[in-house]
């Protein structure tokens, strides 16, 4: 799939140097990591590690996206396996003692599965805004698959309900989600799924938020009001806030940056990759 790659995009999403307004916090000191999906990739997994403070980083576990009970712990160790000394699989059941390890966490982590799974665990355990509020101190929060979906703002219900061959107005579910990267729609699996009718389908519903969608083995990196893309495919990003069903795309590859800044506007050649997108 081949994409224009010199369409400008204006991006601005507001207050994505801050935390949604609707969570009522102040700008965040942490990052967020979000992964498409289909594996980690090893530059993904040092920087998740770095930007934690390092091997001795105190790190959580939240695998109840997942319907299998080993899911937690084989999070828990694949991030041992991968030099982190502390980490810990939390089991939801005892709110108090998940709250505490979320208040204390250098990284907290969501592994794939259920996104609505996930947040409805969340959301029954009232470790919601302690995860936000770890995030708006200066902790990492990342996650793959259903744990990047459940991320942005506006949080696709997963699944495959939405009819990928059209673009549609009300094809796609949606519900609120943590909100830690406001004005946002994530979306994962993106271009092996082949998932772009249903992102942008999500975005004409909602012409306010932007739409990421992030591939597989790919990831985006956020920190303050800038976005970077690392791994081995492609992030799309699609704006329909200009009115009148118009849709501005923007194709970044590995090692593009993105300035989340309220009103940025791109000028002509920001950002351009003209290396080919992966085989599919």
């Amino acid at each position: 799939m081949h994409f224009t790659r010199h369409l400008a995009l204006a991006l601005a999403l507001a207050g994505c140097a801050g935390v949604s307004a609707k969570h009522g916090a102040a700008a965040p000191r942490g990052k967020l990591v979000v992964v498409g999906g289909g594996g980690t990739p090893e530059d993904v997994i040092a920087r998740t590690i770095a930007l934690a403070g390092g091997p001795d980083a105190r790190a959580v576990v939240l695998a109840q996206a997942s319907s299998r009970p080993e899911a937690g712990e084989e999070s828990a160790a694949f991030w041992r396996g991968k030099g982190l000394t502390r980490v810990a699989n939390l089991d939801l059941a005892d709110r108090e003692a998940a709250r505490k390890a979320i208040e204390s966490a250098d990284l907290v982590w969501f592994p794939g599965g259920d996104q609505v799974r996930l947040l409805d665990a969340i959301e029954a355990a009232g470790v919601a805004a302690a995860i936000r509020a770890r995030y708006a101190a200066g902790a990492v929060v990342g996650g793959t698959s259903a744990g990047a979906a459940v991320m942005s703002s506006t949080m696709i219900l997963g699944g495959e309900t939405a009819d990928l061959t059209a673009v549609r107005s009300g094809s796609v579910a949606t519900k609120d989600g943590l909100g830690l990267l406001p004005g946002s729609i994530v979306d994962q699996h993106f271009l092996k799924r082949q998932r772009f009718n249903r992102l942008l389908s999500a975005v004409l519903d909602h012409p306010d938020l932007v739409g990421i969608g992030i591939d597989e083995r790919t990831a985006i990196v956020v920190d303050g009001s800038r976005l970077e893309v690392l791994g081995e495919s492609a992030v799309l990003v699609l704006d329909a806030r200009g009115g009148s069903g118009d849709v501005r795309l923007r194709v970044l590859r590995s090692g593009a940056e993105l300035d989340l800044a309220p009103r940025l506007a791109f000028r002509s050649g920001d950002l351009e990759d003209r290396r080919p997108l992966p085989p599919e």
